[in-house]
């Protein structure tokens, strides 16, 4: 049986992988959540948030303290952390990160599963995905406080209360309001603008040989279902067999919304 390593999205944590930990744990599967550079222990919050009263403009404007943190650095971390073959879960903007993992180091992903993650096969970086026709809708952009090239990172508006019902809009939109509460709670307000910023190549020889799956959300408001679709094409071209597809009826945070049937899909890929 290999080990599950479960690798979290930008602005939050390994908390939100808990109930998929411990459902896993009830069925004999060992497996960790790590944390995404940037984030957890070293995700050093900008001082204005703190500011009382609240300074709108300082938090605008004020550099992250994560802004060094690139795709290429985010990946030696992971890669640090798988010790032999591994089922690597991805989600959301950890899929470049855990993409460049796999093409420096594929003989440590016995399987890469992808939630609803952005997964830059082509040579544009993660970024260059936000903005394209197939993401129209996407609610996470409108939520950004700062340029993200003007401070290195993307700001969400953690510290303002009433932006919240956004945030559970935008990532938890199918979770009960307790529970998205608490999460957005826990969110970080920075995630380093240099995992989505840095382009970088794969090969079919390298990461192609890596098996892949990939749980398509069909009511993600972070990453729209067409952007999935065109993610998933882009994979099989340079892959040496087709990606497994799981569609989920679930939003951006199945983790959260359908933890039995992520947990399921988790297990399946623990094929020898």
């Amino acid at each position: 049986m290999h080990n599950v390593v479960l690798l979290h999205g930008f602005w939050h944590g390994t908390w939100c992988w808990t109930p998929i930990t411990t459902r896993l744990a009830a069925r004999g599967i060992p497996s960790l959540a790590v944390e995404l550079e940037g984030h957890g222990l070293s995700a050093v919050s900008p001082q204005c948030r703190w500011s009382v009263p609240f300074d709108a403009a300082a938090y605008a404007t004020e550099p992250s303290p994560v802004a060094g943190v690139t795709a290429s650095s985010a990946a030696d971390t992971l890669l640090s952390q798988l010790n032999g073959p591994s089922v690597v879960v991805a989600h959301s903007m950890a899929g470049p990160v855990a993409t460049l993992a796999a093409e420096r180091a594929p003989e440590l992903f016995a399987h890469l599963l992808y939630v609803a993650a952005f997964t830059p096969v082509s040579g544009l970086p993660a970024a260059a995905y936000i903005g394209a026709p197939e993401n129209a809708g996407d609610m996470v952009g409108p939520l950004l406080t700062a340029d993200p090239a003007t401070i290195g990172a993307l700001r969400l508006p953690v510290s303002d209360r009433a932006r919240h019902p956004e945030l559970h809009k935008a990532f938890y939109d199918d979770v009960d309001q307790t529970v998205a509460d608490a999460a957005i709670a826990l969110l970080s307000p920075d995630a380093p603008a240099g995992i989505a910023g840095e382009a970088f190549t794969v090969t079919r020889e390298r990461y192609g040989t890596v098996p892949k799956s990939y749980v398509f959300c069909g009511r993600d408001n972070a990453v729209r279902p067409d952007l999935q679709r065109r993610l998933i094409r882009e994979i099989d071209a340079v892959s040496a067999q087709p990606t497994r597809v799981h569609e989920l009826d679930s939003s951006h945070s199945p983790f959260l919304s359908n933890p039995d049937a992520l947990t399921a899909i988790v297990e399946g890929c623990d094929v020898r």
